[in-house]
């Protein structure tokens, strides 16, 4: 008789020995149980209940008390890599910090474990989707650019163990209906995969290590997303190299005989998706394991390497060896929304606020002077619109009435009126329709200046089953403002006082009338806790905007594609065919920038070369800002369908008052190439032009900023 310890809670070893070993002394039907996302204790191996479902979108969800960040989308508007990596450093440690003290506790409940179901990188092709404002928006370089450092903030940099494990969803091609999701088939060329939809998710599989990798609900090209031969083992496994976990999304097997009727039994859809490569079920399909095992439709090995990929991320947690030698257990609880932490997120919430408008310089407002303001909208003191969806709770939330209450002094009057009800015909449900209107009137007659708060929430615009209202589904039927908005708007801008509008949205709005009539828009889109304070002090100077577009606004709803065409035809600034009303990657400031001598290093490469540029970027005017430089690379000979321009390189640059920096970014190979109709990378001989500035090189860009963006071409030979 011996006592010595089993291999797996050796130390020692490496990982994979000690999962070799643990998988080894399960029986089946213990195995199938680890399938689960609420997997169970399998107490003779001392393996702990752990519940697998966590999220981290933009801050730790759903469990608690936590530091809630701008959602993905506003984040996404800062075009700041490093503070992505911040911010999910964060939310790592937060959730490090709430494992722990839940562990002590014994509380193994859901959203209360380390693998984190973010980010989100599907591609946001088209803004009448519901869940867009959970994506960095819809350019494939951005994405993965702010894609990559949040996994690694998640992950963290430690040479042994996982800080927590991220997970990047859905995969693949999966962008809306919502209502049609679980039978959805989403048709996309072998261009548009390889171009548009998939680009971000290897870049993240294969640069950042992410550790899981979610399924979608749709089909795509007639395979269930959770149990694609294509996608989960053609592409993901065999080309791309992912050595991670793949779970599905919640229910989604389920869909293969229900909806998708790609098979006929529930044992039929689970060894589908097993036998594919799907390890983890969010759901209870996997409840059918021994089923389809005893029906001779999932062999034991199969069953064997998913559990042996769950156990491995478990094991890189750090949850079979002694606290003390992991880095991570001894984060303290009371990092847990601390002062340090409500301050990134402030900072992050001032960074997400794209200036779509100012006339006559109306921004920023001054204290000075100022008797009263009036305050209106069905946002303006919404805790909702702050929010978005997957949100943890906030110890304290911050709307837009609230920051300006906070920011002025108490000699000015501030006049608040909701003006109208979110997308209902009226407030009071006994009233006649409009019944707050003539109060926003009258608060913005007696008043020096209005600011005037509209939009959506995540109630209006979400995921399927989460929007509770009209609007169904959480997808929207069109861009226009929902309910009375628009009416509103024009009732207070009738009044001649001067308005300022804040959007509060997670998409794109068609806001034609606010560009003609008011002076000054601002879009806001769901900014996290701290937003309102953030929005107050943008408006009041205490800093320049920066923000720029991580989307396309458009003029019209009718001008857009059929939401269902999966083709990028006509989509995102990349093939659009018509103006647009803001442009993606535009942004105004309270100060002006210049930009000189964009130099390339060489103005002749070889195949595989790479080109340094470089640009010198001036404050021209009198306030400390931040600009994002944004390189468009566009290939002007190519015999292939290509976009207009890509962008290929973005760079936030702060800059005092009369401050010049030089900035470098380097186009590498894979920049330059282009995606043939077959799918194909190629590198085309011939003439490629750089642009570099603080916007698109677009002529409606060149018109709302008055700044011309610099081009320098060179010859791939």
């Amino acid at each position: 008789m011996t006592n010595e310890k089993p291999a797996y809670l050796n130390e020692s070893l490496s990982f994979e020995e000690r999962v070799k070993d643990l998988v080894s002394r399960m029986t089946l039907e213990e195995k199938t149980t680890q399938m689960l996302y609420n997997s169970p204790a399998i107490p003779r191996l001392g393996i702990p209940s752990y519940n697998w479902w966590n999220e981290a979108l933009h801050g730790v969800a759903r469990a608690g008390i936590a530091t809630v960040f701008p959602q993905a989308i506003g984040m996404a508007a800062t075009f700041d890599e490093e503070l992505l990596f911040e911010i999910a450093d964060v939310i790592s440690t937060e959730g490090r910090a709430k494992y722990h003290e839940f562990q002590r506790k014994y509380d193994h409940d859901i959203y209360k474990g380390l693998t984190f179901w973010s980010p989100n990188i599907n591609i946001f092709r088209d803004p009448r989707w519901g869940r867009g404002h959970e994506t960095y928006g819809e350019d494939t370089y951005l994405t993965t650019r702010l894609g990559i450092r949040f996994v690694e903030g998640l992950q963290g940099n430690d040479s042994k163990y996982l800080k927590t494990a991220a997970c990047a969803k859905h995969f693949a091609v999966h962008s809306g209906p919502e209502g049609e999701r679980h039978s959805f088939n989403a048709t996309a060329s072998e261009k548009d995969m390889y171009e548009t939809y998939l680009p971000a998710f290897k870049k993240l599989v294969q640069d950042a290590k992410v550790e899981a990798v979610m399924g979608a609900y749709n089909r795509t090209n007639g395979e269930p997303c959770c149990g694609s031969k294509t996608l989960l083992k053609d592409i993901l496994r065999e080309d791309w190299g992912f050595k991670g976990h793949v779970t599905s999304d919640c229910w989604a097997i389920k869909d293969f005989h229900e909806h998708h009727m790609v098979t006929r039994t529930a044992p039929e859809s689970v060894a589908l998706a097993v036998n594919n490569g799907c390890d983890v079920n969010c759901g209870n399909m996997y409840l059918n394991l021994m089923i389809a095992y005893n029906e001779g439709l999932i062999p034991e090995e199969k069953i064997d390497e998913s559990v042996s990929r769950l156990m491995l991320t478990r094991m890189k947690l750090g949850m079979f060896d002694k606290d003390e030698n992991v880095p991570f257990a001894a984060t303290p609880y009371d990092v847990v929304d601390c002062k340090e932490h409500r301050e990134l997120a402030l900072k992050a919430s001032q960074e997400s606020l794209v200036l779509l408008k100012n006339a006559g310089q109306l921004l920023p407002l001054k204290k000075e002077g100022l008797k009263s303001i009036a305050v209106i909208g069905p946002n303006a003191d919404s805790r909702e619109a702050l929010m978005g969806n997957y949100y943890g709770t906030p110890s304290q939330y911050i709307t837009v009435l609230d920051g300006i209450r906070e920011l002025l002094p108490d000699g000015v009057r501030i006049n608040y009126s909701q003006g109208c009800h979110l997308y209902k015909d009226k407030v009071e449900g006994l009233a006649m329709a409009n019944d707050r209107i003539a109060e926003a009137v009258a608060a913005t007659e007696k008043s020096d200046v209005a600011v005037i708060c509209l939009g959506l929430d995540a109630t209006i615009e979400g995921e399927e089953g989460d929007a509770g209202n009209e609007y169904g589904a959480g997808d929207k039927f069109d861009l226009n403002l929902p309910g009375l908005q628009q009416q509103l708007l024009e009732a207070v801008a009738a009044t001649g006082k001067p308005v300022i509008l804040v959007l509060l949205s997670g998409s794109a709005l068609a806001v034609t009338w606010a560009d003609e009539n008011v002076p000054a828009i601002v879009q806001a889109w769901y900014p996290g806790a701290q937003g309102g304070r953030a929005i107050a002090q943008m408006l009041f100077g205490a800093f320049s905007p920066s923000g720029k577009l991580p989307v396309t606004f458009y003029r019209t709803t009718e001008e857009l594609p059929d939401f269902r065409d999966y083709s990028m035809k006509n989509r995102t600034y990349k093939y659009m065919e018509n103006e647009a009303l803001y442009p993606f990657g535009y942004g105004l400031g309270y100060t002006g920038f210049q930009y000189s001598d964009l130099k390339l290093s060489s103005a002749k490469i070889k195949a595989g070369a790479s080109v340094t540029c470089s640009v010198k970027v001036k404050n021209t005017g009198n306030c400390q800002s931040k600009e994002t430089v944004q390189l468009y690379l566009k290939d002007v000979e190519t015999g292939t369908t290509a976009p207009r321009w890509q962008l290929k390189g973005i760079c936030k640059v702060s800059l005092l008052p009369g401050e010049q920096k030089e900035v470098s970014l380097t186009l590498t190979a894979e920049d330059m190439y282009l995606i043939t109709d077959e799918g194909e990378a190629v590198l085309e001989p011939g003439s490629f032009e750089v642009y570099v500035g603080g916007s698109q090189p677009d002529a409606r860009s060149l018109k709302l900023t008055g700044c011309q963006v610099l081009m320098e071409s060179f010859q791939l030979v």
